[in-house]
This record gives structure tokens, sequence and C-alpha cells, in this order.
């Protein structure tokens, strides 16, 4: 990450920032903005789409921009205002993606068929692409990769997030001579029968929706975010859901993973109530008896496991240094590898009727475990991240899993189409 302030303070001295089109205005989307806005010399926040166009302008305002901002409804205003240097906000996000002068577009709504639209528009313009969206990157991101590939642009989830400070780690870790053997993650809470209601006050305490709050303590967010790491590394997950094993301190992680099943395919997992909250964590093997003798007298332990820690993840402080990455560095920070590992498969919250619509990520009716990709073809399993707006076609159990078989899909819906174009590619690969 260095490198990349140093570059940066360069196109400042050039007079050429970096120019940021910015996609939801959520508690997300405004503390990118505010980032970028307060912290990020030789990057401009050019424009901030959201479809309620007075939540883009609070993003703006609450960053002190006190001049006036010119709501704008195609790529030629938008032009004119990064010309005269003036913030610009619009509700249609199309216009980041048609204006010339744009460079990354930095999405941040969480919501999969809209962003799937919006993604899939802005490599179609050769725009660079940051996901602050794990839901999105974990149902279709593979695909969206390689129409990235083709375009010559970056597409990648950003740092901050779990996905990419646990990237970094992992490219760390292979830096200085060890092999990543697992990527983790770090929960306090996980229960699987939590919902919007029971999630509300907790989300009004820190100015979130209840859903997004709600997939974070039922299992789904992280499901997302852990098939969105094994597609970035090829790692897999070892059984359904992950092991998600309960620890006192993130250290004592070497102990608690099948050996055999690291050393042969990589896992992806979690520990569940460590310290330091907050965290991820890369095991690393290192076998050379003379590094094992240097690992231990830096408090590393004995080995061969040895577990690697970053104790905090900063999602919106550091995804601006993402969008760097891309326009300046052509460089990743988190992106699929080849084709999909891990999908995220969808179990039912409560007992279900026949009739009712799905209410997705983070609702009352269902909930995301993560799962090995071929396993989820094999049994036709419902993606999580299409859930929404399905209707059942017959009554469900708890817990039970959910199938393409019992459900009715919304009609004419984008990401259905990616999401189909994607299976047959990884049926025949």
């Amino acid at each position: 990450m260095i490198i990349v302030d140093t570059a940066l303070r360069k196109r400042q001295e050039e007079a050429r920032p970096v120019q940021v089109g910015l996609v939801g205005a959520g508690f997300m989307g405004r503390g990118i903005a505010l980032q970028i806005l307060l912290s990020m010399p030789g990057m401009r926040l050019a424009c901030i789409a959201n479809r309620t166009l007075s939540e883009a302008e609070r993003a703006y305002r609450q960053a002190g921009v006190d001049g006036q901002l010119r709501s704008v409804g195609n790529a030629s205003q938008l032009e004119d205002c990064v010309a005269g240097e003036q913030y610009a906000v619009t509700a249609d996000a199309s216009v980041l993606y048609q204006a010339e002068s744009v460079d990354v577009i930095i999405e941040s709504t969480g919501h999969v068929e809209y962003s799937a639209g919006v993604v899939l528009r802005a490599i179609e313009h050769k725009k660079h692409v940051v996901l602050m969206n794990a839901e999105l990157d974990a149902t279709v991101g593979p695909l969206l990769k390689q129409y990235a590939d083709a375009a010559g642009v970056v597409y990648t989830n950003a740092d901050g997030d779990q996905p990419g400070v646990i990237m970094n780690l992992y490219r760390y870790v292979q830096s200085i001579g060890c092999r990543p053997v697992l990527a983790g993650n770090m929960k306090g809470l996980q229960d699987v029968r939590r919902t919007p209601e029971t999630q509300k006050g907790y989300a009004e305490q820190y100015h979130q929706k209840p859903q997004m709050v709600t997939s974070f303590a039922d299992g789904t967010k992280i499901s997302m975010e852990m098939a969105v790491v094994a597609n970035a590394t090829g790692f897999t997950v070892g059984q359904r859901g992950m092991y998600g094993p309960e620890c006192s301190h993130v250290t004592e992680a070497v102990n608690l993973f099948p050996v055999e099943q690291m050393m042969e395919t990589g896992l992806v997992d979690y520990v569940l109530g460590a310290e330091p909250g907050g965290g991820v964590f890369v095991l690393g093997h290192n076998a050379h008896p003379v590094q094992q003798q240097y690992l231990k007298y830096y408090k590393m332990g004995d080995g061969p496991l040895y577990t690697f820690y970053i104790p905090y993840h900063l999602c919106h402080l550091e995804a601006p240094l993402t969008a760097a990455r891309a326009v300046l560095f052509h460089d990743a920070a988190v992106a699929p590898l080849a084709g999909p590992v891990v999908d995220v498969i969808t179990a039912a919250k409560r007992d279900l009727k026949a009739g009712e619509v799905l209410d997705g990520i983070g609702g009352f009716c269902c909930y995301g475990m993560a799962e090995r990709y071929e396993e989820s073809l094999n049994s036709a399993f419902l993606p999580m991240g299409l859930a929404e707006g399905c209707r059942l076609r017959r009554d469900l159990v708890k817990d039970t899993l959910i199938s393409y078989h019992d459900v009715e899909l919304p009609p004419g819906r984008l990401v259905d189409t990616l999401r189909r174009e994607q299976d047959l590619q990884f049926i025949h690969s």
C-alpha cells in the first residue's frame, strides 16, 4: 500500500487526480466519500450516483463540501463538472460510466441485481470497477472478471473489507516464503435465526440498515466474503458452512483445522469469539528447519504452521486505495483466479409456506451457507445472491436447503442470465 500514496501524490502534483465515480450513498458509500474528499490527495470524487438524490448530496455535505452541487442527467453534463472542478450528483449510474473522464467506479450498494447491471455496463465502457459488494462478487464474480479481462480493465473487491485485508495478508505471507494453507475470518456472533427484528437496535445504534446487520449475524455475509476469498485463492471449504471453531485468541487457529485438508486444497474458514475482534488471519506453512528457528525467535511459535493476523479491517478508509491500485498499477486487491470454487447456497431460516416470496439477504426467510461450487451445481441449490424475490413452489421446514426446483425466479433479471452463463462455463471448463 505504501507505494500507492507516493503515486497519488505525484498525480496531485501534476494536477491529474484519479477521477472516481461512486455508486451508492448508504452507510458505506458515505464513508468512502468522506475519505476521498478529506484524506486522498491525488484522487477526486467526481460524482455520486444514488437513486435517492438527497442521499448523494448528504454524502458531499457531511464531508464539508459547501459549494453548489450540480445534479447531472447525462455524461456531457458530468464532463462539464469535471472540467470546472465542480462536484456532481446523479440518480442515474449510467452517467458515471459513460463519462470519459471518470477513471474508476466504486460500487457500494450491496444490492445484487442493480449492481450487476452497473458493473457489467461499466466494464463494457472500459471502466475499472471496485466492489464494496461481496454479495454480487460471490454470485457472478468469476464471470464478471472474465468480461473485465476481455475489456482490459480491473475488476476487484475492495481493500479494507475482510476479503481485501485477507488477500493483502495472503500475498504478504507468500512474499516472505510461507505457503498459505488457510485464509480466515474472525466472527463474534453466528446465529442463523437472527432477523431484522432482532438486529433492529444494533442497526439503529450504528446507523445501518437492519437487513445488512442481520446478514452479518446470521452467517450470510461471512459466507459471501469467504466465497470471494475462495474464488481469489483457489481454496475451498472443508465442509458445508465451514468449520467455524471457537477459540479465545486467533493464534490458537493453527490447531483447530484439519491439516490434511489444508495441505491438500487450502481452506477458507473462520474462528468464532476470538481476540482480537474484527480481524482476519492466514495460516502459513514453512517446513524449512532453519526458517523455523528464525520464526520461533520472532515469537511465531514452533511451526510448521504459523498464524499471521491483522487485528482490524477499516472498510471505507481503505477502499479508495483499491481504486488507486486499479488505475495506477492495474492491480486488483481481490479478484477471481478463474472459475468459481465456492458458492453461497440458500437455507430456510424458519418454516416456509408455498407461495411465500423470499426476502433475500439479511431477511426473515433464509440464510446463506458456503458450499463447494460443484456440489451447488450438482444439487441445483439456489444461490443466496438470487434468493430475493423468488416465490416458493412448496412448503419447506426450517434449515431445508432451497433448490431451483423449489422456487419460481422473478422474470427478466440480469443476474439470473449472468449466473446461467457462469454455470454453463463452469460445467464445460
